[in-house]
């Protein structure tokens, strides 16, 4: 039996033998509606968001406001667009400059606090718990604090004012070592074992048999990454207006001018349009993989 098979195997197993919870209809019913309740709150500031941006200007300016618009419209995005272009550098230069910086630091991110967590969880070597609670101890930091020891690091590193700047420091986030290797931990050590006594190299186990089964762990840390990446304005190193973010540029329409209230609107939709996406798409991924999260060796 290959590995994969066994692994498979396990699963159904732990499926088959799981206890069904004890609960009457009444207690079934409550659960569902608190559910409900909770996915009716979280649910309604993006609704109320989407709405926004179809509204007319009158009905945006309107007391109290409406939740859903009367003469939805889309002349909000279109003047969006429209003012976007106007400026000197295309605005299909901003979503270029954020795509690659989004694509590259997210890919970076997993793919090297994955193969760092790996060696954390499952190999024991002088030094390895100090690294591992050096980088816990680095969650506590926010942006704010490491900003300047971060930009002295990019100036002698020469990378002040290139997309470096902003994909360096989304790779070496300590956010996806610390998820990555908690997730590993619960790895069966005897699957890799196993693999390896069937002549499997260490970078094909990692890559070929660990990574697809801790699937639910990268997705959840590109969801963030992807979140903090497209948002990110970073004005901090970046000083060309060419290699600026789409971020930068919407947030340069004004907020306090009351004519662009409605581009206000769709620029809140456009910002978080890509993670939700993103998030839509890979849900269905993840609930089908995490199975695999309960199982230890």
């Amino acid at each position: 039996m290959s590995t994969k098979n066994m692994y498979k195997d396990m699963t159904i197993h732990h499926y088959k033998f799981r206890r069904k919870p004890n609960r009457s209809i009444g207690g079934d019913i409550g659960v569902y509606i608190f559910l409900a309740i909770c996915s009716f709150i979280m649910v309604f500031p993006l609704v109320f968001a989407i709405a926004n941006s179809l509204k007319p200007l009158d009905e945006i300016l309107k007391f109290p406001p409406d939740i859903f618009p009367r003469r939805p419209t889309f002349d909000n995005f279109s003047d969006l667009f429209v003012t976007l272009s106007q400026g000197w550098v295309p605005l299909t230069r901003y979503i270029w400059n954020t795509l690659f910086v989004t694509v590259v630091g997210t890919v970076g991110h997993v793919f090297f606090a994955s193969m760092a967590a790996y060696v954390l969880a499952k190999y024991r070597f002088p030094g390895g718990q100090a690294f591992f609670r050096v980088a816990v101890v680095a969650l506590m930091f926010t942006g704010y604090v490491t900003g300047i020891p971060n930009y002295l690091i990019m100036c002698k590193l020469h990378i002040v004012d290139t997309y470096w700047s902003v994909i360096l420091p989304a790779i070496g986030g300590s956010l996806g070592l610390f998820l990555m290797k908690q997730f590993m931990d619960g790895f069966p050590m005897s699957l890799i074992e196993a693999a390896k006594i069937d002549g499997a190299q260490e970078f094909t186990i990692f890559w070929k048999l660990v990574m697809p089964n801790v699937k639910p762990a990268w997705l959840t840390i590109s969801i963030f990454s992807i979140q903090s990446l497209w948002n990110n304005p970073q004005t901090t190193t970046i000083y060309s207006e060419s290699k600026k973010m789409l971020s930068y540029a919407l947030n340069q329409l004004g907020t306090n001018v009351i004519a662009r209230q409605g581009q206000q609107n769709a620029v809140i939709v456009f910002t978080m349009l890509v993670p939700i996406v993103f998030f839509i798409f890979s849900q269905s991924q993840i609930m089908e993989t995490m199975a695999s999260s309960g199982l230890k060796d």
